[in-house]
């Protein structure tokens, strides 16, 4: 059982939960997810670590209500315990010094886990520039967590409400016209990824994306989490949760994530 020690409430449906988890805490890196279960006979949920404390023991997460199971992991109040709580799994973010900026691009919940990455880029020497996006000014999350490790922070929102309107790509087209862009990351909503690819691929600006796929053991023994990446079948649960955006498939990735959710 893993205790909740701390809980915040970003939004409507979105909370962060600090929980006990010392062995995880000490052993993930930026990229890291692991896999949650509230309750017995409760489904499994992966969840990207947002940060980690090795002293206290914790490690944090992001969850957004978006179904019965979500839901549950949302309702936990400080005190409370999730039944099961596995990790770190996947691969680990290339992390290095660059030569250019470094461009992180976060949409909605998909800031979580970028901000790990956000810090670990510059604490590693590299300028970063930081792109937040969400529908309104209500969905943006982290933004002054981002900000203390970013060296340029931009916010575009499709309403306005915060920061300049427009998408992700607007924002990041005005960065990669300035030139001296050496990678970005992206990390949110499945067609939000694929217009950030499709973007960079103009440019030629080498792009990694983080995947949240259908997951169910996490091990790659189910082959629940299967895409297409360059014309191989890959498992996101250990083969990512990063690849190189220009070469996954999106379109079948969210018809296969569109075909689940109707079965609901």
């Amino acid at each position: 059982m893993n205790r909740i020690i701390q809980k915040e409430q970003f939004s409507e449906k979105v909370v962060k939960l600090v929980v006990e988890a010392p062995e995880v805490a000490k052993a993930r890196k930026p990229g890291h997810f692991v896999i949650v279960r509230c309750g017995s006979g409760g489904e499994r949920i992966p969840l990207t670590i947002a940060d980690a404390d090795v002293a206290a023991g914790t490690v944090t997460l992001v969850v957004q209500n978006v179904g019965v199971s979500t839901a549950k992991i949302c309702a936990l109040e400080v005190g409370d315990s999730l039944t099961d709580l596995v990790g770190p799994l996947g691969r680990a973010t290339d992390i290095g010094r660059r030569d250019g900026t470094v461009v992180c691009c976060g949409g909605g919940v998909g800031v979580a886990p970028l901000l790990p990455i956000i810090k670990a880029f510059k604490e590693a020497g590299n300028r970063v520039v930081s792109i937040l996006a969400a529908r309104n000014s209500q969905l943006i999350i982290l933004e002054d967590e981002v900000r203390r490790y970013s060296d340029e922070l931009i916010v575009m929102t499709d309403d306005g409400s915060a920061g300049a309107k427009g998408l992700v790509t607007d924002g990041l087209r005005r960065v990669l016209d300035g030139g001296d862009v050496a990678e970005v990351v992206a990390i949110g909503p499945a067609i939000m990824m694929k217009f950030v690819a499709l973007l960079t691929k103009e440019y030629g600006i080498p792009t990694v994306c983080s995947l949240n796929t259908i997951m169910v053991d996490g091990t790659g023994m189910c082959g629940a989490c299967r895409v297409n990446v360059g014309g191989r079948m890959r498992f996101v649960c250990v083969d990512g949760p990063e690849f190189d955006a220009h070469q996954v498939d999106f379109d079948e990735m969210m018809m296969r994530m569109k075909a689940y959710d109707a079965q609901k």
